[in-house]
């Protein structure tokens, strides 16, 4: 038979009545003849609430046991969905990690996936099972403790397991009907695509679109595996949603596929750093070292062997970075002062179209200084180009660019 993925998030398995909700639709995917392998999350709030006791329990926790307490959610409802589906008289049945086994290295609440085996599922399958309910976000380390991989985990499992048994599609269903080419809370005009190519997905993702999580696209990407990301609580057609697939199954392309934003940033600059080879190889490595993301990175011109070295980065890591940099002055570097701007916000357009295009910076930046809005900082790749901004005209520069890219007419 052929196989079919389908991931349901928190919000999509939040009680017993979604959950029977989210069962149904997997009895209409084996009437038409799929094994079908269900990934559920936590159900909503769980994860968060499991994390809490933790920190309570054990401010300075070890990972280890901190894996073995969050992962329980995703376990509780595997069962659920099991039962309940046998209730539907569907033969089903729960899998936790360590039982198919999803192997993972060894890096505890942010582990990478190893290999996942089929003989166990498939041998099941063999027997009668029809659905395989396996608990996302987990997996089993080369010690055989319990792992998980990180937040938003759940799609990663998805669609790893989509590729490890070549599964013709995987669905994802969550709290919205597809991808959008903005968020719609912030502009109204925004409209669902009917399909987005990996690259693009990919970098929306990262740039702070949360439908999917930025890891389950770059292996979605790798292993050409076709994804469909649906509303679990709206009614489905083989055409709902929006199919995230490879670029040349989109018959033609927008120049921009959406407008991408990020309010938890921060902007950091420090001041009159001697300007020397090998400056920006210290700073930025030793934010590495301390886990800090930077993103974007602007470097003054040099004036008197002096320059200012300016950079983004998450607002959660500030301290770390402060911390960082402290270390190092007067050490390593030197540098007059380290500042730091918490009102920033990345604005970001997206698409492939850019590649045969030019152009769209251009228009970008017009549109911001139409505005009135100021550019901070700039960086662009192939097909992205990303702005910092005050953060009280992030929402104005989302509107503007979506009217001004005509987002409103994508289909």
């Amino acid at each position: 038979m052929p196989t079919l993925v389908m991931k349901f998030g928190g919000t999509s398995v939040a009680n017993l009545d979604r959950i029977r909700r989210a069962a149904k639709r997997v009895g209409v995917e084996v009437a038409k003849g799929y094994d079908v392998i269900v990934i559920v999350s936590a159900m909503s709030g769980k994860t968060n609430e499991l994390v809490g006791w933790v920190n309570e329990t054990s401010p300075l926790f070890d990972a280890r046991e901190y894996d073995a307490v969050v992962s329980s959610g995703e376990n509780v409802t595997a069962g659920l969905m099991a039962l309940t589906l046998q209730e539907m008289n569907i033969p089903a049945r729960s899998w936790q990690g360590w039982q198919v086994p999803l192997l993972t290295n060894s890096a505890h609440s942010q582990a990478r996936i190893e290999e996942i085996p089929t003989d166990n599922i498939n041998a099941k399958f063999g027997e009668g099972m029809k659905v395989a309910v396996v608990a996302g976000f987990q997996g089993l380390t080369p010690e055989g403790r319990i792992a998980t991989l990180g937040r938003g985990g759940s799609d990663t499992t998805a669609v790893a397991f989509a590729a490890a048994f070549d599964a013709e599609r995987c669905d994802i269903y969550t709290d919205v009907d597809g991808v959008y080419t903005t968020d719609p809370r912030i502009c109204a005009k925004a409209k669902k695509l009917d399909r987005i190519a990996f690259e693009e997905m990919l970098e929306l993702a990262s740039l702070g679109a949360k439908v999917l999580q930025t890891r389950s696209v770059e292996l979605a990407m790798r292993y050409k595996v076709k994804l469909r990301v649906l509303s679990s609580f709206e009614e489905q057609s083989d055409e709902a949603g929006t199919l995230v697939c490879d670029e040349d199954e989109i018959m033609e392309s927008n120049v921009v596929a959406g407008v991408a934003y990020s309010r938890d940033e921060v902007q950091m600059t420090a001041r009159s750093v001697a300007d020397r080879p090998g400056i920006a190889a210290i700073i930025f490595g030793t934010l590495s070292d301390a886990g800090v993301n930077v993103d974007m990175i602007v470097q003054d011109i040099s004036e008197d062997g002096r320059t200012n070295m300016t950079f983004s980065l998450p607002v959660d890591q500030v301290s770390r970075a402060e911390k960082a940099m402290g270390a190092i002055k007067g050490t390593e570097i030197n540098y007059d002062d380290l500042v730091t701007d918490t009102e920033v916000a990345k604005v970001s357009v997206v698409g492939i179209g850019m590649r045969s295009q030019s152009g769209v910076a251009a228009k970008m930046f017009k549109v911001l200084s139409d505005e009135g809005i100021n550019i901070k900082v700039i960086t662009t790749s192939e097909i992205k180009i990303s702005v910092l901004v005050d953060r009280k005209y992030m929402e104005l520069a989302v509107q503007a660019l979506h009217d001004a890219f005509e987002l409103d007419k994508a289909a």
